[in-house]
C-alpha cells in the first residue's frame, strides 16, 4: 500500500499493523525472542507509535508476543513442551473438526480433500518440504472448514499460529513429511469414507506422531 494511502492514525492503522506484523510472524519473517521496537515499526508501517503499541498488545493475547517490563516487546518464544501442550489440545479440536467434516463435508469437499492428498504426495516424490508444508496447512484449514465448527475453527487458529516456529522445523527435519504424509493420507480416506469416529482416530494418531516429533 502507498504511503501516501496508508491511515496514519485510529483503528485502522491499528488493523493495518496488526495484520501486517502478524502475517511477518506467521511467515518466519521475525524470529522466536527478535525485539520489536514500537519507533522502527511506526515508520516501517507509516502509523503512530500508539498503533503499533495498540497492535502489540492485541499480539500478546494471541500468545504471539510478549512484552517484558521495562524491556519491550519481543515474538514470544514457544518452548517444546508448550508446543506439544499446545498439540494434546489441537488433537481434541482437529479430531472433533475432522469428525464433523465426515458427515458434513460436500462431494465437491471431499474431492478437494483428495487433490490436496495427491499434491501432498506428489511435493514429498519430488523432495520439496516446504510446499509439502504448505499443503499440510491448506489440508487442516480445508478440514476446519468443511467441518462447519465455527467455535473450534476460531479457537485452532490461535493455537496454530503459536507453532511456527516448531511447524518449520519438523518440516525440514530429514524423512518427517514421508512419514507424516501417509497419516495425511489416513485421514482424508476416513473422511471420504464419512466415518466420523475413524476420521477422529486418524486425526488423533497424526498429531500423537507430531508430538513424538517434538519431543525427538
Amino acid at each position: 500500500m502507498p504511503n501516501e494511502a496508508r491511515p496514519g492514525t485510529g483503528e485502522q492503522a491499528k488493523q493495518l499493523a496488526l495484520a501486517q506484523l502478524r502475517q511477518a510472524i506467521l511467515h518466519g519473517e521475525m524470529a522466536p525472542a527478535q525485539r520489536l521496537v514500537e519507533n522502527e515499526l511506526a515508520e516501517q508501517f507509516g502509523v503512530t507509535r500508539a498503533s503499533i503499541r495498540a497492535a502489540l498488545i492485541d499480539l500478546e493475547a494471541q500468545g504471539l508476543v510478549e512484552r517484558i517490563r521495562n524491556r519491550g516487546s519481543r515474538v514470544r518464544v514457544v518452548t517444546v513442551e508448550e508446543a506439544v501442550a499446545i498439540t494434546e489440545c489441537r488433537m481434541v479440536l482437529e479430531g472433533l473438526c475432522a469428525a464433523k467434516a465426515a458427515v458434513a463435508a460436500s462431494d465437491e469437499q471431499l474431492t478437494q480433500l483428495t487433490d490436496l492428498g495427491t499434491a501432498m504426495t506428489k511435493a514429498v516424490t519430488d523432495g520439496e518440504p516446504m510446499t509439502y508444508s504448505e499443503l499440510n496447512q491448506e489440508l487442516h484449514a480445508r478440514i476446519r472448514e468443511f467441518s462447519g465448527q465455527q467455535t473450534a475453527v476460531e479457537l485452532l487458529e490461535r493455537l496454530n499460529a503459536q507453532l511456527v516456529r516448531h511447524r518449520f522445523q519438523l518440516a525440514l527435519r530429514p524423512g518427517r513429511p514421508q512419514h507424516s504424509l501417509n497419516e495425511h493420507l489416513a485421514m482424508i480416506e476416513a473422511i471420504r469414507a464419512r466415518d466420523p469416529q475413524a476420521a477422529e482416530a486418524a486425526v488423533r494418531a497424526h498429531l500423537t506422531s507430531v508430538i513424538e516429533a517434538l519431543r525427538e
